[in-house]
């Protein structure tokens, strides 16, 4: 299995010698973001669009287009923490309707939506909050939806060792809907299956059947 994670390696701390998938610290990149920088080159752009940034509305507008940038590009470090599986649940653990919000890497617009996050648990079960953490993490950078989707897959796949993984992302894409096509309304749905859920068609048609349960709420 080729691992999507490489775009944006991340750096992992053990915090147990006996078992470090009990608890692994998630750090997310760590360039330093130069805020002053940022809001310059705000400015800049702005004016070369032909705004005028001495306006009492747009005044400020650099300093608030550099810190909503850098609040967007910066995910939070978390816990990983996983549970032995004594009691042998061998079911599909989904967790459904975790909010996404990302920028497009081609235009630097966002995009929103949910993600459906699933996995058959192998010997360990992760703490439920986890899923919507590692969603987080990867879509905490300049991203496209089919990358993002492999990304979360992958990453349960080989860290947590379950039986199999499935993951649905369905987003609305700035990109596409305010400028361009102006496809008002149109959403994108990618999904990644691994394991389990890949090979075996029963289990696969239960993790898309409860995917597309959550999507029509």
């Amino acid at each position: 299995m080729t691992s999507g994670t490489n775009d944006y390696p991340s750096a992992w701390a053990q915090t147990s010698a006996l078992d470090a998938r009990r608890a692994l610290r998630v750090v997310p990149p760590t360039a330093e973001v130069d805020l002053a920088a940022a809001e310059r080159a705000a400015g800049e752009l702005m004016r070369a669009l032909g705004l005028d940034t001495t306006t009492t509305g747009l005044q400020r507008t650099p300093q608030r287009v550099a810190r909503a940038y850098a609040e967007l590009f910066s995910a939070r470090e978390f816990e990983l923490t996983t549970f032995p599986n004594e009691e042998g649940y061998d079911e599909l653990v989904l967790a459904r309707r975790i909010p996404v919000r990302s920028v497009c890497e081609h235009h630097l617009l966002p995009f929103v939506g949910v993600a459906h996050v699933g996995y058959l648990p192998g010997s360990r079960i992760l703490g439920l909050s986890k899923l919507a953490r590692i969603v987080e993490h990867f879509a905490c950078r300049p991203q496209v939806q089919e990358r993002l989707t492999v990304q979360v897959a992958d990453w349960l796949a080989d860290h947590l060792e379950p039986k199999g993984v499935g993951v649905v992302i369905e987003a609305e894409h700035s990109c596409m809907t305010v400028r361009g096509a102006q496809a008002r309304g149109a959403d994108t749905v990618t999904s990644a299956v691994r394991g389990v859920l890949r090979d075996d068609a029963r289990s696969r048609q239960e993790f898309f059947a409860l995917a597309d349960r959550a999507g029509a709420h």
